[in-house]
């Protein structure tokens, strides 16, 4: 592959290597959904006007409402959006509830596999950086997508280096990871926050298109 001389490669996963099929970008209309479904799955017919205040608390996190970059614990987010109900489920199973709430179906795409094989054939380490769904753990998020994720040399996440992009905290952790200059990793995502999270971190960049026209054809 010529003109690969890239030591990591760093790929946002969301629209990059894979997607929620039919979700928007904010998922913010789909919250009263969740809570009802924890509602009924737990037996505490929550009033309909409760629901909604906890909808509007967890807008209030919604990084694409609120631009905010350091990353807060499921824990966190949803302590509050419930702190009003009389009933409290455990945190780790409201959360599970909640998303079981919005029936969402990773896909993979297609050219996936084949691009984290060609960047490893080509001597590359292969490291994620992805932004979470607000209030989602690492762990169901992870569960879904195991078919990429274990392909992986590195997994970092907002949860794990409690900082949501363009914040460059991610990049930073992975380059201490693999022992390298940023300068010598490649980002590749889908959005705007991803270039901006390179330019701060003063690492490379291509969108997940343009890697594909350079490097796959």
């Amino acid at each position: 592959m010529s003109g690969f001389d890239h030591k990591v490669v760093v790929f946002d996963l969301g629209g990059t290597l894979m997607e929620y099929e039919g979700m928007p970008l904010d998922w913010s209309g789909f919250y009263c959904d969740g809570f009802r479904e924890i509602s009924k799955a737990n037996g505490l017919n929550i009033p309909e006007e409760k629901i909604k205040r906890s909808a509007e608390i967890m807008r209030s996190f919604n990084p694409r409402l609120t631009g905010r970059e350091v990353e807060f614990a499921p824990e966190v987010i949803f302590g509050e959006a419930i702190a009003d109900w009389d009933q409290k489920p455990k945190i780790g199973k409201v959360a599970d509830d909640f998303f079981s709430g919005l029936i969402l179906r990773p896909r993979i795409f297609e050219y996936t596999k084949n691009i984290i094989d060609l960047c490893k054939a080509n001597g590359a380490k292969v490291a994620c950086l992805t932004d979470l769904p607000s209030g989602m753990p690492d762990r169901i998020f992870k569960s879904a997508i195991t078919e990429v994720t274990d392909l992986l040399d590195l997994y970092m996440s907002s949860e794990s280096c409690g900082y949501r992009k363009p914040n460059k905290a991610g990049i930073d952790k992975i380059a201490e990871h693999f022992g390298v200059d940023a300068t010598l990793i490649l980002f590749v995502g889908d959005e705007k926050k991803d270039l901006q999270t390179a330019r701060n971190a003063g690492c490379r960049f291509l969108y997940i298109h343009d890697f594909i026209d350079r490097f796959m054809w």
